[in-house]
């Protein structure tokens, strides 16, 4: 039996390096960023979302990210805006409570950064989406002896593509809300397992 285990670590070494984590919630942020009056931009946050990450340094292309966030937890600092974001005319959140990104496909390029494919599902609409990750931090373990990993990321949606279409034309020509939205997310994990 032992020799068994051994020749299968010996043909797969890639798999005893893949670990999991959780996302951190308390230490880490999902912000979005919009156009307004085709002038300034808006910029907002989630406060509720969750997640897991099987990562693996060795076989990056094997790694897994699946998160989900509470859409009605968004906040741009103003409540009537955000009431109206809760409604119909937006996420319309009773109809649509979560939204969820699931990965596909992971590529590396040579200054380490990272593209990560995935399934965005929001407002009953899924759409690739591709976020462009910084390389993860080293492990480092926290004064309560919990290990830690980081790295920030960034995409670019047309919220169009997920069905929330309102607008209102201005007088002096265009519309009151862009249609891309720019999101950055900065993520911090806690090891669960290897």
């Amino acid at each position: 039996m032992n020799v068994l285990l051994l020749g299968v670590s010996l043909l797969a070494p890639d798999f005893a390096l893949a670990s999991a984590w959780k996302i951190d919630p308390d230490h880490s942020s999902i912000g979005f960023s919009v156009r307004h009056l085709m002038v300034s931009n808006v910029k907002g946050s989630f406060a509720t979302f969750s997640g897991t990450v099987d990562l693996d340094d060795n076989r990056i292309t094997g790694s897994k990210v699946s998160a989900t966030i509470d859409p009605a937890s968004i906040n741009t600092n103003v409540k009537k805006r955000d009431d109206h974001l809760r409604g119909p005319d937006f996420f319309d959140v009773v109809k649509y409570p979560s939204m969820t990104f699931v990965s596909r496909k992971w590529t590396q390029g040579p200054d380490g950064n990272l593209k990560i494919s995935g399934d965005l599902t929001m407002h009953g609409q899924t759409r690739e989406v591709v976020l462009h990750v910084e390389p993860f931090s080293k492990e480092s373990v926290d004064p309560w002896g919990k290990i830690r990993r980081a790295t920030s990321a960034t995409a670019r949606i047309n919220r169009k593509d997920f069905g929330l279409t309102w607008n209102k034309a201005l007088d002096t020509g265009g519309v009151t809300i862009g249609e891309e939205v720019d999101i950055s997310l900065d993520i911090e994990m806690i090891k669960t397992g290897d």
